[in-house]
């Protein structure tokens, strides 16, 4: 198993000084979310040859490693023209990957077009049936290259995502049955996956690849009142939190017997988003929990 850290809450450092904090911080591996000197937002990739040369050399002298790079591109957009510049960025972050010697690549499902153009040229485009249908016709066109290249894909439902349950994200990347499409667990996600947290894993264990570990609120409880949006009774809404692991609801007795269960061996990285204020502190804590919950079940 791979431990990691998404280092987002530190994303200012540059990535010599990323990998350094990244030690310093009791990590081994990265896991590198979108930031904007290397895999940006919706755009074509900024890293040149001399910052991945430069990141490598830093990577190394620490002591760390690449455990995944997230790119974040529009493949489930129904506007073909936006699915398109996609798949071309997607195939450069790919070359990016193979470059950094990267063998996982995270994804969301996606939330289809930009919000600009599913509200504003063409209301009504952005349909899960839509979104479902372009996201396919990318893979068609992604997993050969993946798989050519020796990389894992891991792919994550998401709130507001056209996929936001393990079901049917699950049957998905079962039915789809490629060596190189994964499925991601994504632990402050939970309450929107299910209601059983642990059938939810062992169901995606035989696909399962990535986990992502921070703490939320389970937004059902309370009747629905844990959280108070205005205008009442939005259905639009998504909200939850990535937190220190003991400050949400989730069962982590549940979730890690469960991974032990199922005998989990992808990577596992903290993903905490809340704290940049006390961002350092908060990484420590993660990595000493982590560790203590995965040797609590490491020999059940």
């Amino acid at each position: 198993m791979k431990i990691a850290l998404d280092p987002y809450m530190i994303r200012h450092l540059s990535l010599p000084e990323l990998c350094r904090a990244t030690a310093e911080l009791g990590y081994d591996q990265i896991e590198l979310s979108p930031r904007s000197d290397f895999l940006d937002w919706w755009v074509m990739p900024r890293a040149t040859k001399e910052r991945m040369a430069d990141f490598k050399t830093a990577m190394k002298a620490c002591g760390v490693g690449l455990a995944s790079l997230q790119p974040m591109y529009r493949w489930a957009s129904p506007f073909e023209d936006e699915r398109q510049w996609a798949m071309r960025c997607w195939r450069k972050a790919i070359e990016v990957s193979v470059e950094m010697g990267c063998e996982l690549m995270i994804s969301e499902f996606g939330r289809g077009a930009s919000p600009e153009r599913s509200v504003g040229e063409r209301p009504g485009a952005n349909t899960k049936e839509m979104c479902e249908a372009a996201w396919f016709r990318s893979m068609d066109e992604l997993l050969p290259i993946f798989e050519r290249e020796g990389i894992t894909l891991s792919v994550e439902p998401h709130p507001e995502d056209w996929i936001e349950t393990m079901q049917p994200a699950a049957d998905i990347v079962k039915n789809i049955g490629s060596k190189a499409l994964k499925l991601s667990y994504i632990a402050p996600h939970t309450f929107y996956y299910g209601d059983d947290m642990a059938a939810l894993i062992r169901e995606a264990a035989p696909v399962l690849a990535h986990v992502r570990v921070a703490d939320t609120f389970n937004h059902k409880k309370s009747s629905q009142l844990r959280y108070i949006v205005n205008p009442p009774g939005s259905t639009q809404i998504r909200v939850h939190q990535h937190l220190d692991m003991g400050q949400g609801e989730i069962d982590w007795d549940v979730f890690f017997q469960t991974l032990a269960d199922v005998k989990f061996d992808g990577v596992l990285s903290s993903c905490v988003f809340a704290w940049e204020e006390r961002a350092e502190d908060s990484s420590r804590f993660m990595r000493a929990e982590m560790q203590r919950y995965l040797d609590k079940f490491s020999n059940q």
